[in-house]
Parts: C-alpha cells; sequence; structure tokens
C-alpha cells in the first residue's frame, strides 16, 4: 500500500492543515511545536497500556473539579453531601459494569494497589502460617511484584500454573496446581500482552471446589468484555479507570462477598480524603462502556482483521501469537521473523504508536516473562509486537498504520 510521507507545515490555521492532509490526518489532533510548527499526532495503537479518556468523562471531571468540589469526607454541608452522592454513583456504576454490588466496590489509585490489597486480605486469614498462592505463569508484573516480595518475606509460598503456546490456562493445569492446596489463586481474565482470555467461571469453580479463593486481575478486560463477578463467584476482582477510557489514579478492588463479611482489614478507618473528581470520572467511565461496549468491541474486532490480514498480506514470515479465537478485540500481537522488535518500534516512533510488550517492562531487552511462558520460538519473542486499538480508532488510521508498520519492518530486515 502506497502512502504520502506525513511532512510538517508552517501554518498558524488549523483549518488550512485539514484542506492539505490525508483523509486520516483531517480527522487527527495537531499539536503545535515549539518551533511553531504543525503537524499530526501518530496513530495510537497502544490501548494496553492505557486509553485517552472519553471527552464525556473528561467533562464530567472538570464540573467535579469546578463545581462539585466539596470534601465528600465532610458530612456538616451540602457540598459534601453532594460529593458523598458522586462517590456512591461511581461505585454503582463500577460494580454495575464488572457485575457486582456498589458495596462490594472499594476505591483505589489503580489495579496495583487493588491487588497488593487483596492480597493483604488473604493474607491476614492465615494464622502462624504462610499464605499458599497458586498463580499463572502470564500475570501481569503488579500480580508478580506483590508475590515476589511477600514470597522474600516468608508470608507467602507460590505454585505456578503453566500455560499453553498460546497463554491459555487450563482446567488441567488448574487442577495440577491445586494439588498443592493453595489459599489463593491468581488468574487474570485476559492478558495484557497477547489478549488471550480465560476462562474465569470455569477456573473459579474448579479453584472453589478445592478450597481456595480467587483473584482475578480484570485490568484488560473490564470495559471489554462481559464480567459477572458475583455469578462466577470471585472472591477478588481488580480494575483501573485508565484502561476503559477513564482518568488515571483510580481503581478498584471489587470483593463481591464484601457486603457479607467483615470489610478486608486495609479499608477499615481509611478517611483520606478521596480523589472524587477521578473516581467520579472512573464511574462514569463504567457506565459509559456498559452501554457501549458491545457495539465499540465488534467494530474494533472488524479493525484489527482487517490490520492483521493486511500487516500478514504485506510482510511475509509474519505469524500471530496468542489465541486467536479468543482473544480481546483490539489485541494483535504479531512476530514478523528477521526484525528486532525494538528497531521496528524506533522506526515507529513519529508516526505510529506500538510497542515491545507491557508498559511496565518498557526498555527491557529480555524478551517478556509472558512469551517464555508460552514457550515461543527465540525469534518470535525477539521480534514481537503487541498492537492495541481502541474506540477511537478509524479504519483510515488503520490502513496507514498497517502500511508504516510493513515499511519499517522491511527497512529492519534491509538493514
Amino acid at each position: 500500500m502506497e502512502h504520502q510521507p506525513r511532512t510538517a507545515v508552517r501554518l498558524t490555521d488549523e483549518s488550512e492543515i485539514y484542506a492539505r492532509v490525508t483523509s486520516y490526518e483531517a480527522a487527527a489532533i495537531v499539536r503545535t511545536e515549539r518551533a511553531g510548527r504543525l503537524t499530526v499526532r501518530p496513530i495510537y495503537l497502544d490501548h494496553h497500556a492505557t486509553t485517552p479518556v472519553d471527552p464525556r468523562v473528561a467533562d464530567l471531571v472538570y464540573r467535579v473539579m469546578t463545581e462539585a468540589f466539596g470534601n465528600p469526607n465532610s458530612a456538616d454541608h451540602a457540598f459534601g453531601g453532594e460529593a458523598s452522592r458522586l462517590l456512591r454513583s461511581a461505585a454503582s456504576q463500577v460494580g454495575s459494569l464488572v457485575g457486582a454490588l456498589s458495596e462490594d466496590v472499594h476505591f483505589t489509585t489503580g489495579s496495583t494497589e487493588a491487588i497488593a490489597v487483596a492480597v493483604a486480605c488473604a493474607l491476614s486469614s492465615c494464622k502462624g502460617r504462610p499464605l499458599r498462592v497458586a498463580a499463572s505463569r502470564i500475570e501481569h508484573a503488579a500480580v508478580l511484584d506483590v508475590l515476589a516480595l511477600a514470597a522474600s518475606n516468608g508470608e507467602i509460598v507460590v505454585t505456578w500454573i503453566e500455560v499453553d503456546e498460546a497463554a491459555r490456562i487450563s482446567l488441567a493445569a488448574l487442577r495440577a496446581a491445586l494439588t498443592a492446596s493453595p489459599d489463593l489463586v491468581c488468574v487474570m481474565a485476559a492478558n495484557n500482552e497477547v489478549g488471550t482470555i480465560q476462562p474465569v467461571a470455569d477456573l473459579t469453580r474448579l479453584a472453589h471446589a478445592a478450597g481456595a479463593e480467587v483473584l482475578v486481575d480484570a485490568t484488560q478486560a473490564a470495559g471489554r468484555l462481559p464480567i459477572e463477578a458475583r455469578n462466577w463467584g470471585v472472591d477478588y476482582l481488580v480494575l483501573s479507570s485508565h484502561k476503559l477510557y477513564g482518568p488515571k489514579g483510580a481503581g478498584a478492588l471489587v470483593s463481591p462477598r464484601a457486603s457479607e463479611a467483615p470489610k478486608p482489614p486495609l479499608f477499615e478507618g481509611r478517611r483520606g480524603t478521596p480523589n472524587t473528581p477521578g473516581l467520579a470520572g472512573f464511574g462514569e467511565a463504567c457506565r459509559i462502556r456498559a452501554s457501549e461496549m458491545e457495539a465499540d468491541e465488534t467494530r474494533i474486532a472488524g479493525l484489527r482483521d482487517r490490520l492483521e490480514a493486511t500487516l500478514t498480506s504485506l510482510v511475509p514470515d509474519t505469524v500471530v501469537n496468542g489465541d486467536r479465537d479468543n482473544r480481546l478485540a483490539g489485541n494483535l500481537h504479531i512476530s514478523a521473523r528477521g526484525a528486532p522488535n525494538d528497531m521496528v518500534v524506533a522506526h515507529l516512533r513519529e508516526t505510529v504508536a506500538i510497542s515491545t510488550g507491557a508498559a511496565c517492562a518498557s526498555g527491557a531487552d529480555a524478551p517478556s516473562h509472558v512469551l517464555r511462558a508460552m514457550d515461543l520460538e527465540h525469534w518470535r519473542q525477539d521480534t514481537a509486537l503487541r498492537i492495541g486499538l481502541g474506540r477511537f480508532n478509524t479504519a483510515d488510521e488503520i490502513d496507514f498504520a498497517a502500511s508504516a508498520i510493513a515499511d519499517a519492518i522491511r527497512n529492519v530486515r534491509a538493514f
């Protein structure tokens, strides 16, 4: 696919840019650089790392910051009451998105904090012995880091759940791990690199039958997949606002049993001032995803398939990693033989935003732990590219990105 290079132009009127650029660029956001040159922003295809804030969410956050600015802990006046109502509404919206009640929702600064609190809650039930944990080898670093720290302190012992070449957790693999009699099983609903979706309901039933609680990292899945935390019996579920078009710095631990049992100990007596604008925005983002997710994800999957078909056609020796039949709609994870991924991403830096793996491991030299757990061939690990589409991407963007990515791979191979 041929395309004209995108060049910066000296203009002061943005309408002139729109008249002189391609159809994709006419819809893009124009930015002003220090030299006074106007350029078009790169195409954003890294939605697993973070998502742009929905303008409707941003509008609400601004209104809360400027109008409903009361402290929700201030019970003596209407400003505090309004802020408190906003938080209750947000909890209800978060719960509705993942099939839980508002009283199940405990706000955090994000998934990382929620994971740490969930593990601490599970630890609190162990009297005089380490917590026994079974965790998949493809968990996010936020889970692995918490487990590693607790293990180094002698607080937990970990049994690993193996995955296959498509990053799938089988019931047989979980049964094998359950022979160690874990107290807590950690599985992610959908992988943040290759996008593979796990059978959470089935895994939870099996874990419960063995007497284990279940922690589900739904950071990538919430707002992209239907989730029924209470119906599935999930004990701890975590999600983060900025993965579903909400603001950063807001997340939740959803404990569907919390309304029937004492609250997790680390939440008792928390009286710090909540991030009301961010949490209200989180709730609004959840409300929007609940109503628009199905249509959005269907369209996104179509764009993903279009990008995949074009890339595999333009670039020989390209393979798709993960479970192609059971993956997130916006996920495309490919390996292109002979094109080291860091060089390809460097070529694309100013045109298309993609990544070599998880944002928390950005810049790392070694292949990701996910690809190693999948036992992929070394060339597939070294050339892996993670592409994440989102609800604001257009067909024109995808066509341009396919051409640009293919050009970058060809250039790297030639070099």
